[in-house]
């Protein structure tokens, strides 16, 4: 019997990506990989579409920094049936926006029947502000982390939370210029860089799933918006697909010598392959696969502000040109049938 066979996909967020880095728009890339992969382990920026989601039975939804100490082979994934999600909110939050967050969770546990504990806010607004690097990177920092760090624990001690998610108040001052290129489907998500930062924080503290929802007030109609970017005007938060993925987000395992591991368990060994942007090759995650018998994949079609390829870092990757034609390599792979007996720009 084979054993499962297992793919990364990885999009980073807040660089542009032209596919993966809008309001979901990577997530028909993940449904396709998933028809030809037995496990699919990718990250909330490719599956969160704010209230639109989907659910990919044999996906599995990791927070950015666990993606990287799994790579790197120092925690492990554990599946499970559900997670206990804990509702963090930003005291910054107004009470009209707070309410809509509140009715929100309400919805999940009474339509999707998640469970979803009681909301604990934050003791001190968060004061999240947002930064762009010179490249035009997305990035940003949290004003009062403690008060985000002490509300976390208070949700896993007290209302035994397995799971978070926080919704923190993000300023309405975004740039104007910036935030009318992202609407239109031409600009870097300028909130995705903070929304990094604020999970990553939780994730390396707590060592259990997170992952973000920004609150903000409502957008303008815009008759030009893009259908990349659609999916975060349809209301008045971001939170519900946070709790859907969320809801079933495999567990972390820290220090797999000192654990008891089980069949069901995920390692960074058992990976078989992973698709990466062609011009964003330098992550934590892919630097650790490609010391792997892990087949790296990148993809020309999706662009980004990045210029970091696989071979200036001197990874061997296969690059191609769509993720259409990733899925073939992909099956490819599977099937254990070498490429060059299928296409000679593979030589022989």
């Amino acid at each position: 019997m084979q054993r499962p066979y297992t793919a990364i996909l990885m999009i980073p967020t807040g660089i542009g990506a032209a596919i993966g880095g809008y309001a979901g728009d990577g997530l028909p890339i993940a449904k396709l990989i998933s028809q030809v992969c037995d496990r699919l382990i990718t990250h909330p920026n490719v599956l969160n579409a704010a209230s639109l989601y989907w659910n990919i039975p044999n996906a599995f939804y990791v927070e950015g920094y666990g993606l990287d100490k799994f790579a790197a082979g120092e925690w492990g994934l554990r599946p499970v049936h559900g997670n206990r999600v804990g509702l963090l909110l930003d005291q910054g939050i107004e009470p009209e926006l707070m309410l809509r967050h509140l009715q929100t969770a309400d919805a999940a546990r009474a339509t999707l029947g998640l469970t979803v504990t009681k909301p604990v806010i934050t003791d001190a607004p968060l004061n999240v502000e947002l930064r762009t690097s010179p490249s035009g990177v997305s990035w940003g920092t949290i004003g009062n982390p403690d008060s985000l760090l002490r509300a976390a624990e208070k949700l896993i001690t007290k209302e035994k939370a397995t799971a978070i998610a926080v919704v923190a108040r993000f300023p309405d001052n975004i740039d104007p210029q910036a935030a009318q290129n992202y609407r239109h489907g031409k600009g870097v998500d300028p909130l995705a860089g903070a929304e990094a930062v604020i999970s990553h924080l939780l994730v390396r503290t707590f060592q259990i799933p997170c992952a973000h929802a920004p609150a903000l007030a409502p957008s303008p109609v815009d008759p030009h918006l893009s259908p990349r970017s659609a999916a975060e005007e349809l209301g008045y938060t971001f939170l519900p697909c946070v709790l859907v993925g969320l809801s079933n987000a495999p567990q972390f395992i820290v220090k797999k010598e000192l654990t008891n591991s089980l069949a069901i368990d995920i390692w960074a060994d058992q990976v078989d392959a992973a698709i990466a942007p062609a011009n964003a090759c330098g992550s934590s995650a892919l630097l650790s696969l490609s010391q792997q018998q892990c087949q790296i994949i990148t993809v020309t079609e999706n662009q980004t502000l990045i210029e970091v390829s696989a071979s200036a870092l001197g990874i061997k990757s296969i690059q191609v040109n769509s993720y259409l034609e990733a899925v073939g390599v992909l099956l490819a792979h599977k099937a254990n049938i070498n490429l060059s007996a299928i296409s000679p720009r593979y030589g022989l």
